[in-house]
């Protein structure tokens, strides 16, 4: 198994990033702006406290030669994101990924809290689980690679969400 720990500053109070992370449009313009295809949303439950939000797509990767023994390029992908107020001023919760057709799976933990009056500190923790002999932590491994880029990704396009709403 992999890990993955990134972190993050927005430059927003935490009640607005937390209204970004509990609408379900700055997920979907997220995975549009990532290059995602074929996105749709095909579970919503939104509440007070929360949201739990399951959404489809198909990504394209460019692999490694070793990889390509044992994934396609191009793969659906369903994420579930579930999202609760800790009732502390704090937000949280956890996500997974599910490549579908690939011996991957990758889930981890969200975590913000305020940074001062007008800043949000963003946690995200990914474990990625490949279950391939011989090549599984090279793949795990590159994956990490992915995962670090789809988290610049997102901070950018959570950052631009934030300074445009």
């Amino acid at each position: 198994m992999a890990e993955v720990r990134r972190e993050h500053t927005f430059d927003a109070p935490i009640s607005k990033v937390w209204e970004m992370f509990r609408d379900p449009a700055s997920h979907v313009a997220k995975f549009e702006a990532m290059g995602h295809t074929g996105i749709e949303i095909t579970e919503k439950k939104a509440t007070k406290n929360g949201l739990k939000i399951v959404i489809s797509r198909t990504v394209t990767v460019d692999l490694p030669g070793f990889a390509k023994k044992v994934l396609k390029p191009t793969n659906t992908v369903v994420s579930t994101d579930e999202w609760s107020d800790k009732g502390d001023g704090t937000y949280g919760g956890t996500f997974s990924a599910d490549t579908q057709g690939a011996p991957i799976k990758v889930h981890g933990t969200t975590h913000i809290e305020p940074d001062g009056d007008d800043g949000t500190y963003y946690v995200v923790t990914t474990k990625i689980d490949v279950k391939v002999p011989l090549i599984g932590g090279r793949i795990a491994d590159f994956s990490k690679g992915i995962i670090n880029k789809q988290m610049d990704d997102e901070f950018r396009l959570g950052d631009d969400w934030l300074a445009s709403h």
